[in-house]
């Protein structure tokens, strides 16, 4: 099996670098096309902010692919000198090859442990190959059964469940206070990346209202436009905290922006009686934690946040070991879907081939014999034939199957065309 994986990603490029590597969706059709074209190969490449991966196999080829070539293929399409590539390159053959897909697929050689986009990259990856006509048996099969581990993984294990993103668990909070949203108005303080990316989960709740304000009238006004809410001028900021249920704060301000005493006065102003939610998920903190009083006002802040993410790492990893062990079984199964495919041929045409000699040695034998043996004599000596011819080739086939296992080249399975002169 000459197959070959070499890239890099997050564990071994900076993000500078990556930044660099990655390989545009639009160019990617052509690339992979360049690639299979230059080197006689199946190919299909993962490219995301993460990750390059170039995965190479051709069933027919014995000599390895070689990462310096990939290099220097990768400087040519991204303008950068293979030696700067070069040391960043990992590599994966055979059987080792599977099982890094595999985990990769599964969301164990993640960043971030357990999430859920690289098995979809990793499918439209796939796909985009197959479209593009640059897979081959070997790829086709891989990548099938990689995709069909991470599912396993995905549904057997607890390894996607709970939130790791801060946005997200923010949103948790929030769902943990409200049972329903559709008479709620939201207010976000601050226009920054952060903030829009919380804003996105927020608003999946479908609120009232969305009041958006920001020191710059222009922000505010740019992200209520991408939004569909309402700015807020920075001086009404006051009003807006007294209206909203749910705050979310993020701005970049070097002290306080409210403190006990101000919120204090803010909330005598309140004409609801319900539970404010603030999202403190600016550095430095916004809002005074003092504010915090867990029954008409709960405030949390980024460590809050970054705790709760922490701790359900810290659960995605106890499903690793089962997690492992389903992508062992799943190497296995390939190993030997593999096999089959692969070497099926060859053990039929040698079976073939025997059973031809053995009955036109029987033929010649029995005619020779005729008129002294019963029927029980003929279908001993058939059947001494058939055993004896079974396990004179039990050893080469179980050889050509266990070499499969392994991942070799296909040695055996050449050799055993040319000792039983198979290639017709």
């Amino acid at each position: 099996m000459n197959l070959s994986i070499i890239g890099c990603s997050y564990r071994t490029a900076p993000v500078e670098l990556r930044e660099k590597l990655a390989i545009d969706e639009a160019v990617l059709p052509r690339a992979m096309a360049d690639l299979a074209s230059r080197y006689g190969c199946e190919t299909v490449v993962i490219s995301t902010c993460n990750r390059v991966e170039f995965y190479l196999a051709s069933p027919d080829r014995t000599l390895p692919f070689d990462p310096d070539l990939i290099a220097e293929f990768l400087g040519e399409y991204q303008q950068l000198s293979s030696e700067r590539i070069r040391p960043h390159f990992y590599e994966y053959r055979s059987t080792a090859a599977v099982t890094h897909l595999f985990r990769v697929a599964s969301s164990l050689d993640s960043l971030v442990l357990g999430e859920g986009q690289i098995a979809g990259q990793v499918k439209k990856s796939f796909e985009l190959a197959q479209q593009n006509t640059v897979t081959g048996p070997l790829l086709n099969t891989l990548f099938n059964h990689a995709i069909r581990a991470a599912k396993r993984v995905r549904t057997e294990t607890g390894i996607t469940q709970g939130h790791v993103s801060v946005s997200s668990v923010a949103v948790d909070y929030v769902r943990q206070v409200f049972d329903h949203f559709g008479d709620k108005t939201i207010l976000v303080i601050g226009a920054g990346k952060m903030g829009r990316l919380t804003l996105i989960h927020l608003r999946e709740l479908k609120p009232k209202r969305i009041l958006i304000t920001n020191r710059s009238p222009e922000k505010a006004l740019s992200m209520a436009r991408d939004c569909h809410g309402e700015a807020v001028p920075w001086e009404q900021l006051d009003h807006a905290i007294a209206q909203a249920d749910i705050i979310l704060s993020t701005t970049g301000s070097p002290e306080l922006i409210v403190s006990r005493e101000r919120y204090d006065r803010i909330a005598a102003q309140r004409t609801s009686t319900g539970t404010v939610v603030i999202l403190d998920i600016a550095v430095p903190r916004d809002f005074d934690p003092a504010i915090h009083d867990g029954d008409r006002t709960c405030l949390f802040n980024i460590d809050d946040l970054e705790r709760v993410r922490e701790q359900t790492l810290g659960q995605r990893k106890k499903h690793i070991a089962p997690a492992e062990r389903i992508i062992e079984e799943e190497q296995r199964k390939f190993v030997e879907d593999w096999s089959r495919r692969r070497n099926g041929p060859i053990i039929e045409k040698l079976m073939q081939e025997c059973d031809a000699k053995r009955d036109a040695v029987l033929k010649q034998l029995l005619s020779r014999l005729n008129g002294k043996l019963t029927d029980a004599d003929r279908e001993f000596i058939e059947g001494a034939f058939r055993r004896f011819q079974n396990q004179l080739l039990h050893a080469p086939i179980d050889a050509l199957r266990q070499e499969a296992k392994e991942g070799s080249h296909g040695i055996l399975r050449d050799a055993l065309r040319k000792l039983f002169r198979l290639e017709a």
